[in-house]
């Protein structure tokens, strides 16, 4: 009998637990069902909105075009085109004798076409005097005198010339001048970067001479130069 009680109290308690298990699980005794669950809008899980295209305050840029640039035709001054300016390959050089004045004695450098075509030549012209085989400067280049001249039209033929100064170098103190025998001038004609020779056989300062051993004045049209 003892153990029959036993089994029925177990069997009350278990029983009576289930019972209360069920009444949680329904969310209570009040008949209501199960306990409110919130429901979730459809327009809050929609896409977001793409973001509004962005502007730009300035226009879009034209496509770049190549375009070939002419290079603008050189000119030399008083409107005299480089291209007519004559070159060493159409001038023949020579020195014509002159004057002495004032222990400096001067001399023509003539410049005449020998070429087949009319070209101009104007300004001065680069001397110096040059010494051994190699042909090595001896001093300092001629001194510019005067102004530059107006531009001489040489036609086939046709000569310039321009006056150049040689000055007693043996009259300053052979210390400063260094005295050196010279085989004659190197010559630039005026704007150009080729050089000629001409035999002028001197002496010349190879130091620094406190006056200027050389001078030049811009050509003039004909052989007589002048100062």
């Amino acid at each position: 009998m003892t153990m029959l009680r036993t089994r029925i109290s177990a069997g009350v308690i278990i029983s009576g637990a289930m019972l209360l298990l069920t009444a949680c699980n329904t969310g209570g005794t009040d008949g209501s069902g199960s306990p409110d669950v919130p429901t979730i809008n459809d327009s809050a899980t929609s896409q977001p909105a793409e973001p509004p295209p962005t502007t730009s305050s300035n226009p879009p840029s034209p496509p770049r075009t190549s375009q070939a640039v002419q290079p603008p035709v050189s000119s030399g001054q008083d409107g005299v085109t480089n291209d007519a300016e004559c070159k060493v390959a159409d001038l023949k050089l020579s020195l014509r004798d002159g004057d002495a004045a004032a222990g400096t004695f001067y001399r023509s450098l003539v410049f005449t076409n020998k070429g087949s075509r009319t070209c101009t030549i104007q300004g001065f012209a680069g001397v110096s005097y040059v010494a051994g085989d190699d042909g090595h400067q001896v001093g300092p280049a001629a001194y510019r005198v005067g102004r530059k001249g107006p531009a001489v039209t040489l036609k086939p033929g046709d000569s310039a010339s321009a006056a150049v100064g040689f000055v007693q170098v043996r009259n300053y103190d052979p210390a400063e001048c260094k005295p050196t025998d010279v085989r004659g001038l190197r010559v630039y004609p005026p704007h150009e970067y080729d050089s000629m020779f001409v035999p002028s056989p001197g002496t010349g300062c190879a130091g620094d001479p406190p006056g200027n051993q050389l001078t030049v004045a811009t050509v003039k049209p004909g052989t007589g130069g002048g100062a």
